[in-house]
């Protein structure tokens, strides 16, 4: 394999990789790089969930999303996950639960998406970064289940864990 870089950003990289398929073609892949991402559910006590009202640029205006953030060098998934956490929506978690480590978007990007499942929720510090502009927003699971379903709720890792958490809590 050959790779030649495209474009060095802040968050991701651009590769241009020379590869051959196991069909044998030789052929030109445009390969988005990302150091990889920790997103959680944050479960309450009596079935709330806690997600956050953010607005994205790249969809369009505010999106309603799970808590989530990109990984530092060498950072374990779990310790960015519990940051994220307390970062955005001021909460900390006694028990962190990996529900899947997800591809985002394997067709031209290497980004992987641990999502957990966050309980015994307790109070933090919320500490937004400048460009993070968000409102913190508590429902019950159910609801957030019926925002997927209407649409509402488009972010992939947030409908992965929500449902996740929904999964797993039904069917024990």
């Amino acid at each position: 394999m050959q790779t030649k870089r495209m474009y060095t950003g802040i968050i991701v990289n651009v590769n241009v990789d020379t590869v051959t398929l196991p069909n044998g073609l030789t052929v030109d892949l445009e390969v988005v790089r990302h150091p990889g991402a920790a997103a959680v559910v944050p479960l309450k006590d009596d079935g709330t969930v806690v997600l956050i009202r953010q607005f994205r640029q790249a969809a369009g205006g505010f999106i309603y999303e799970i808590p989530a953030g990109k990984l530092h060098p060498g950072e374990d998934p779990m310790a960015c996950a519990a940051r994220e956490l307390e970062e955005e929506i001021g909460y900390r978690a006694g028990k962190l639960e990996l529900l899947s480590s997800i591809l985002t978007a394997p067709g031209f990007t290497d980004e992987v998406i641990h999502v957990y499942k966050g309980t015994g929720l307790t109070a933090g510090k919320q500490q937004l970064d400048q460009d993070e502009v968000l409102e913190v927003i508590e429902l019950p699971l159910l609801e957030a289940i019926s925002m997927i379903e209407t649409g509402a709720i488009r972010d992939a890792k947030s409908i992965v864990g929500l449902q996740a958490v929904y999964l797993r809590k039904n069917n024990r």
